[in-house]
């Protein structure tokens, strides 16, 4: 029975056996060897002209500072807007503060495309430019794409492949969830996270390839390869791994995560950009007088391989490189992650799960001890022989500049932390939080990251 939405929804009992066949397949697939990606992905980027440089905000087109409030906007009134925001929280080292925010309230859509090619699930992937990225190109979803760009508020040419992902649509749906942004830089942003796999013959743009999940896995351990949005939509697959006995029944870990919003006594409210405290606007940037957190800028972009081939825009850029890691351990035998019940301004639940350790260390310098993120320094000075994954990622390089995390996932077999953990963190296992990705805003970006390389076949814990 096709769905309202003109998609039909798949019950395929036999979906996480699949995704393990194709988890397995790490050094080849239907379109090239993994070995052989780096040169295609080379030979894609050479084959485009990329220019992103610095300017001022006298500079932008489309875009003004409102008289009244300070805002930053596009003159259609669409894409995104920078605001102000004012929060105040019963918890953590600082109670209260102001910021500046990204206001992005309509729904993009992240879609993969899936395809069984000699009987292993492929998905077709895209070698997409961003201004952000610290390398320009990198793997992305088919379909990436903000409601403004696929109904062409910028006068630009067709998104390829979104017909899969819209009514009448093309395919049966393997995922379909509404997930959340970085919730420090966004207010409430959520996207549509889509895996769809097609009917019939898919007709492949030279832009574009297919791999297994097995070869994204390979990737996502590589630097600067796979990118946030890519990284998301993976998570949302169901989990394809065995598990015995959590810790916590999912009862109890539902149980705990409601108790957590509810504890929180969080205000948030959206302020004009032009008051926001301890941020000063100069010409080419807005920021703090200590250096700390982010600033805002702009850029001029030229991109001869996207809808539209040149513009302007801000961008948000972190003034340090971040850390998100999942602490880790054995629990009568069943793999574990000490995961946080994170208040972010942005959430729009106020509370979601996110790693262990989730934080820009440089923030931290000079700042009193008692202050210092739990945990923080147990995975910075983790041994090697404790870290069973490491890698480098951008973070969202349509709306970040240079916005890099260090994503760690560091092992606890001696037991440092209690399996009654301070309050706010709780034990649960990877196939516990994969199947909270089914649901919207339990589950942060930086988390499901992480849980991509886990459900890739990139790491076995």
């Amino acid at each position: 029975m096709t769905s309202a939405t003109g998609l039909r929804p798949r019950t395929d009992a036999n979906l996480p056996q699949r995704l393990a066949v194709s988890a397995a397949h790490t050094a080849q697939g239907a379109g090239m060897p993994t070995a052989d990606f780096r040169t295609w992905l080379g030979q894609r980027r050479r084959a485009h002209h990329f220019r992103i440089n610095r300017i001022p905000f006298a500079a932008l087109h489309g875009w003004r500072f409102e008289g009244d409030t300070g805002n930053l906007v596009h003159h259609s009134g669409r894409f995104f807007s920078v605001e102000g925001l004012r929060v105040h929280t019963d918890e953590g080292p600082t109670h209260h503060w102001q910021q500046p925010i990204i206001n992005q309230p309509e729904v993009g859509i992240l879609g993969i495309l899936a395809k069984e090619f000699d009987g292993v699930l492929h998905f077709l992937m895209q070698a997409k430019m961003e201004p952000g990225n610290p390398n320009v190109l990198q793997l992305s979803p088919t379909v990436q794409a903000t409601r403004s760009n696929y109904t062409k508020v910028h006068q630009g040419t067709s998104v390829k492949y979104l017909d899969y992902f819209t009514p009448p649509g093309r395919g049966t749906v393997l995922a379909d969830v509404l997930q959340s942004e970085h919730g420090s830089w966004f207010y409430r942003k959520t996207n549509r996270n889509m895996v769809v796999e097609a009917l019939g013959e898919v007709p492949t743009d030279p832009e574009f390839c297919w791999l297994t999940l097995g070869q994204i896995g390979e990737l996502l351990r590589q630097d600067f390869v796979v990118n946030m949005d890519a990284r998301t939509v993976l998570a949302c697959l169901p989990a394809h791994r065995d598990e015995s006995q959590a810790l916590h029944p999912d009862v109890d870990l539902l149980s705990w995560f409601t108790q957590e919003r509810a504890r929180h006594d969080v205000s948030v409210e959206r302020i004009p950009l032009g008051t926001v405290e301890s941020w000063t606007r100069g010409e080419s940037s807005i920021e703090r007088a200590d250096g700390r957190y982010f600033k805002v800028v702009a850029v001029e972009v030229e991109a001869d391989n996207r809808e539209v081939t040149g513009w302007t825009q801000p961008l948000f850029e972190p003034t340090g490189i971040g850390v998100a890691a999942f602490v880790t351990r054995h629990i009568a035998g069943v793999p574990h992650i000490l995961v946080h019940g994170r208040v972010e301004g942005g959430f729009l639940g106020t509370v979601e799960l996110g790693p262990t350790v989730q934080t820009t260390p440089s923030n931290w310098d000079n700042q009193p001890e008692e202050q210092r993120p739990l945990f923080l320094d147990m995975v910075l000075e983790a041994e090697p022989d404790r870290v069973r994954y490491e890698s480098l990622h951008s973070e969202e390089g349509g709306r970040f500049l240079n916005a890099v995390s260090r994503y760690l996932v560091i092992e606890d077999e001696d037991g440092h932390v209690p399996l009654d953990p301070p309050q706010g963190y709780l034990w649960a296992t990877p196939v516990q939080l994969t199947s909270l990705t089914r649901h919207g805003h339990y589950v942060n970006v930086q988390a499901r990251s992480l849980l991509a390389a886990l459900n890739s076949g990139g790491l076995d814990l």
